[in-house]
């Protein structure tokens, strides 16, 4: 493990800094929000925020500490392995915690409150019970929407939705019903899954009243004044289409001129939008209670927000490599045989490409609170963050090399090391270098171009 790799990185869902191990709360906190999550690494000897290497002073004795105090504070028992990795005169501990297989994990010792935790981002919150709910059955290896629903029976199926949804065929038998798992048996009776009833129940809503979309235009760029709004409660299929033709009707439209022919040119490429919507639907976490998806459109983005973290074991890098892993079974193979879904993995990378194509920045992925967001930004965001030919220049030669000194940086600019030192600090601030040392006045500190500009959690 490679300690100025990882410093190079900010704090997130993987990646946390510790200045020491003097509280035991806070890292039994983070050692379990990364077993129930998607693993991670507690850098001890690192300074919060700045990343300024410290050191342990008593690593073997720290070591054996923290050992200890992880075994005995977390519920089921949790083994991480512990590393101590050189930095120059000292040593930083690094613990490396892995997606836990007795998912969900507890606190059950330490200062704080005793409960199971989940990383969000850079933080650690408590699970509800909902929460705990999905990670055992995403541990169990079980999907939400496959589960019985005894109370109901196959007549609450509306199957003439379904024959529709699948391109129109006129009758869809019980074989149809069992190979897309819309029924299994329970109790010697065939019965709907939650799936099913998801999907194409007559009464879906008094069984998941949570289970629709919500849609919003907003004037400006917060939710002040709304200028038009929609509730779709539809069979989440037919949903999908009403609410791109609300997008459609409430985001602007231009007109490119190629030869005789003028083409629309939409605000937000059709296909991103298309598979964002698509996405939501299909791997939410309908287990929430209060939390339909939501549209949100502003004068500057389209926000689309759907219940659930990212399941256990996968991160926003993950995602946007084209790893993925299907919450919902049963929607996702519905959805499939319906030509909305292509392939697993690809509906992200295919909304960046489309992005990408219409000359937009790229889509923000955000886990936000217990939901998961992608936002879309109009080309007006690329002027958030400006930078002037001087900042080029001092990017293009931090690209140039693996690491540079202030002195380095002033030499290829041609500026004094003052003036570029102030100029570093501005694009640390801004996110687009790293700064690593062991604190402002370390002869050896070193910039770097940020591996991301803080745009994704890592």
């Amino acid at each position: 493990m490679e300690l100025e790799a990882l410093i190079r990185r900010a704090e997130g869902k993987t990646l946390e800094f510790k200045r020491d191990a003097s509280s035991s709360g806070p890292i039994l906190k983070t050692v379990c929000a990364f077993a129930n999550a998607a693993g991670g690494t507690l850098l001890i000897g690192i300074e919060d925020r700045s990343g300024t290497v410290l050191g342990v002073s008593d690593p073997l004795d720290t070591e054996e500490r923290l050992a200890s105090i992880i075994a005995d504070g977390i519920s089921p028992r949790l083994v991480p392995s512990i590393e101590l990795l050189p930095w120059r005169e000292t040593r930083v501990l690094a613990v490396n915690v892995y997606p836990g297989p007795s998912r969900p994990y507890s606190v059950t010792s330490g200062s704080g409150t005793a409960a199971a935790y989940v990383r969000v981002g850079s933080t650690n919150r408590i699970a509800d019970d909902a929460l705990m709910a999905e990670m055992g059955r995403s541990a169990r290896n079980i999907s939400y929407d496959e589960s019985p629903l005894p109370e109901l029976a196959e007549s609450d199926i509306d199957l003439a939705a379904l024959g529709e949804a699948l391109g129109g065929m006129r009758r869809i038998g019980a074989a149809d019903l069992r190979t897309l798992r819309l029924t299994v048996d329970d109790q010697g009776r065939r019965v709907p899954t939650v799936g099913a009833i998801l999907l194409f129940g007559r009464r879906r809503l008094e069984t998941f009243p949570d289970a629709w979309i919500q849609a919003g235009r907003f004037k400006g760029t917060d939710k002040r004044t709304v200028i038009d709004s929609a509730d779709f409660r539809d069979y989440p299929i037919a949903a999908v289409e009403q609410v791109l033709a609300f997008i459609t009707r409430n985001t602007s439209m231009s007109y490119e001129i190629h030869g005789p022919r003028r083409l629309d040119v939409p605000e937000y490429p059709s296909v991103a939008v298309r598979e964002a919507v698509i996405n939501a639907v299909a791997h939410a976490d309908y287990s929430q209670q209060g939390a339909p998806i939501r549209v949100a459109i502003f004068d500057d983005r389209l926000e689309i927000t759907s219940p659930g973290l990212l399941v256990a074991g996968l991160t926003i890098a993950d995602v946007l490599s084209g790893v993925s892993k299907l919450r919902n079974r049963v929607i996702g193979r519905v959805l499939r045989e319906a030509n909305l879904i292509e392939q697993w993995g690809s509906g992200i990378q295919r909304m960046r490409a489309a992005c990408e194509a219409a000359g937009l920045p790229e889509p923000l992925l955000e886990e936000i609170g217990t939901s998961f967001r992608v936002t879309m930004f109009s080309a007006r965001e690329r002027e958030a963050h400006p930078t002037n030919p001087l900042d080029e220049r001092t990017l293009d030669a931090l690209r140039s090399a693996d690491g540079l000194g202030t002195s380095d940086v002033a030499e290829a600019i041609g500026r004094t090391a003052r003036a570029t030192r102030t100029r570093l600090q501005r694009l640390v601030e801004a996110g687009l270098v790293v700064e690593i040392g062991s604190g402002p006045n370390d002869p050896q500190r070193r910039y770097y171009i940020a591996e991301d500009p803080g745009r994704y959690g890592n």
